[in-house]
Parts: structure tokens; sequence; C-alpha cells
């Protein structure tokens, strides 16, 4: 249940639908708390001393008394979360929370997420990337949101209007900085890819579409974003695409992302999860969502991406 709660109350939170065409919070939503700013202490400014904002204005709230949500981001930042040494394999992945490019769901699918990963020898970097500014207020805030994401979602089998342009900059600015200090994290630059949640997962397939070939992310891991088909690079990125098929979100329209990428010619895999609604992070208990890791982990692997350094 308390899975279950949190995605609805995120989903709530940002003004996002949950259910069909329901546009009031139902009276058993958890509300957020406002929350203090979480200590941040390995966050790392991701354009470094010339990296712009400040997080003075940021808006944090709290479900549960732990699960993070922050509005309007304007320092973006990276956290390396990285494995046992006797655990890593060298590969490593930039996670990048959603929440409608005007929230992230730090905890949900940031922290929680890069740990998992961590946990499976996969080096992992949180992307707290700038936002869409919305007001102070949470009932405002709501507001405000929810219209915007109805403006910006108006055909199901189009990519939302919505996006964040600076989230993509950030994205490309996240894998720039990896590399840039591979050694130092146990990384290998060849092995380094992307996961992202919802928003997140767009702005991970903006920030694959937008780098230059041999800048390119190793792997995308597309978690419950939009399905709508989109323009593949001949040398596309390999693609994990998975979403649950009652996402009142991005209602089960088949996978015409996924369809683009095998058109193309490119590596794809597809998990469409029964049941797990929007949001389910590292997965809805009581469904299939929770393999979601595991299954996403076992495809790297497949791939290749696993591989020990001197491993035969």
């Amino acid at each position: 249940m308390k899975g279950k709660c949190l995605m609805l109350a995120a989903l709530a939170a940002l003004g996002l639908p949950v259910a069909g065409a329901v546009r009031a919070q139902p009276a058993d939503y958890p509300a957020p708390s406002p929350a203090a700013a979480p200590a941040e202490p390995d966050a790392i400014p991701l354009y470094g001393p010339k990296t712009p904002g400040s997080n003075s204005g940021e808006v944090w709230s709290q479900y549960f008394g732990k699960d993070y949500m922050v509005r309007n981001v304007t320092r973006p930042t990276l956290t390396p979360v990285l494995p046992d040494p006797a655990k890593a394999t060298g590969a490593a992945a930039i996670v990048a929370p959603g929440g409608a490019f005007m929230g992230l769901s730090m905890s949900h699918e940031g922290w929680d997420v890069a740990h998992a990963l961590a946990e499976r020898g996969i080096a992992a970097f949180v992307l707290k990337y700038r936002l869409l500014p919305t007001p102070r207020d949470e009932a405002e805030a709501g507001k405000y949101m929810w219209a915007r994401m109805q403006a910006g979602m108006t055909d199901p089998a189009k990519m939302p209007t919505l996006g964040n342009p600076l989230a993509t900059e950030d994205g490309l600015a996240a894998l720039k900085l990896v590399r840039a200090n591979a050694a130092k994290w146990g990384v290998d630059p060849a092995r380094l890819g992307m996961i992202g949640f919802s928003a997140g997962a767009m702005t991970s397939l903006q920030t694959v579409l937008a780098a230059q070939p041999g800048d390119r992310p190793a792997f995308l891991g597309y978690i419950y974003g939009p399905q709508a088909r989109v323009d593949v690079p001949a040398d596309a990125t390999p693609l994990f695409d998975a979403i649950a098929l009652d996402d009142p979100l991005f209602p089960a329209m088949g996978f015409p992302i996924a369809q683009a990428w095998q058109a193309a010619r490119r590596p794809v895999e597809i998990h469409g999860y029964q049941q797990g609604s929007h949001g389910f992070g590292l997965g809805k208990p009581g469904t299939t969502t929770t393999l979601l890791i595991d299954e996403f982990t076992a495809w790297l692997a497949m791939q290749g991406l696993l591989e020990r350094r001197g491993a035969k």
C-alpha cells in the first residue's frame, strides 16, 4: 500500500492524472509535508565554479517522512553513488528522476535507484537537473503544474510538447563530467549510460538524440516515458523500454518508440508490465514491476556491458 500511496501522492503533488480523467485529488491521498533541504554532501556542481543558479530558491517536500521531492531547481548537481570496489564492473549510469520537468522525485526515482544499481556493481550518478519554475506555495504549484501538463499532453500518439531544453543541456554536461572523472570513479567511459523515469526518461532520450555520435551514452533505460515514435539515428544507443500497461499518464498504445528502434536495426528490449500504474520507481509491491532493476541489469549484461575489467 505504501508504494502505491507514494506514487499517487507524487502524482497528485505534481498535478498529474492518475486514473482516466481524474481531475481532483482523492481524500485519501497523503499530502506532502514541507521539508528542509536534505544534506547532499556528495553533490557536485554540474558545471564546476561556473554552475549557474542557487539552491536558495528550492522547495522541498517529503512523503512518509523520508521520500524527498524538490521543485525550482536552478543549480544543477551530480551525486555519485559508487559500488563496493569488490563488486564494481566499470559500468556506470546517470540516473534522471522524473517530475513533469517541474519537480524531481529525488528519493523514489533518484537516490533509491542509484543505490540499487551500486549494489549490482554499477556506478550511479544522480542528476539533479534544472526545472521549469513553479509557485512556492504547494497548492498553487499543483494547479499551475496540472495546467501546464494538460496543455503539453494533448495527443498521446505524439511526444508531449512539455519539455525543458535546460534538462537536456544538463544531461549532456553530466556525461561529460563523468567521463572526465572516469579514472577517479573507476568508470569505463565506453560503458557509461543513462536511466530515466517519466520526465527523466524524456530528458535521457533527448540527451541521447542531442549528443554527437561519439559522445552518446552506451545505453538508455527509458522507464515509463511516453511511447510515441521518434526519429532514431542509424547508430542509436541501445534501448531498454519499460512501462506498465495500466499507466494512466501514458496510456497503452503499443510501443512505437521501441518499434522505431527496431526499424533502425538498433538493440532494443521491451517490458510491458500488466500492472504498476505510473511512477512505480523500483517497483510497486505485488506486481512484476519489482523486477525492473534486475531485468535492466540482466539486459546490460546481455549487451556485454557488465564484464569486469580483465574478464575474459
